[in-house]
């Protein structure tokens, strides 16, 4: 990309379900591969549709813009709220939910840009097929390993 082609937002596209979805903002096809950002907006007492998962070919950092996330990183619940700043690491498994009544927004910050719109499409297509229930999970896990997630095994009973 140019100087002259420089635009703000230039992967502008929100992308979501019943509240819960993501703005892409920058990806990777705008910055080299570099970089992708996008903003994560979860509604208050929203808790996440997908499994915990890694990622191993990625660092993903989390700045809390509005309201609290609580991301649970290798079993550890840490709050994230606004002006706070959270870097997971390659290989941690997470996840995280909204604990409040509170919307929540946050800034997302992959690098490099190992993942991109393509993948909130799909997750959420299929969170949109299943009409409020629950998510084919075999899907969900098939759409995240094609992406590059790893999902977690589900805790103990």
């Amino acid at each position: 990309m140019s100087a002259m082609d420089l635009q703000v937002n230039p992967a502008n596209e929100a992308i979501g379900t019943k509240g819960l979805s993501v703005r892409f903002l920058v990806s990777g096809e705008n910055s080299n591969g570099s970089v992708a950002a996008f903003e994560l907006m979860v509604p208050g007492a929203q808790r996440l549709p997908a499994p915990a998962h890694s990622h191993d070919h990625y660092e993903e950092t989390i700045y809390g813009i509005d309201g609290v996330l609580t991301w649970t990183v290798n079993g550890k619940p840490i709050e994230v709220g606004p002006g706070e700043a959270l870097c997971i690491p390659r290989g941690a498994v997470h996840r995280f939910d909204n604990n409040g009544t509170r919307d929540a927004k946050a800034l997302c910050v992959i690098t490099p840009a190992a993942i991109g719109p393509d993948y909130f499409r799909e997750a959420f297509g299929l969170l949109n097929a299943a009409a409020g229930g629950p998510p084919d999970k075999a899907a969900m896990m098939e759409i995240m390993r094609r992406h590059g997630l790893t999902p977690a095994a589900p805790p103990p009973a």
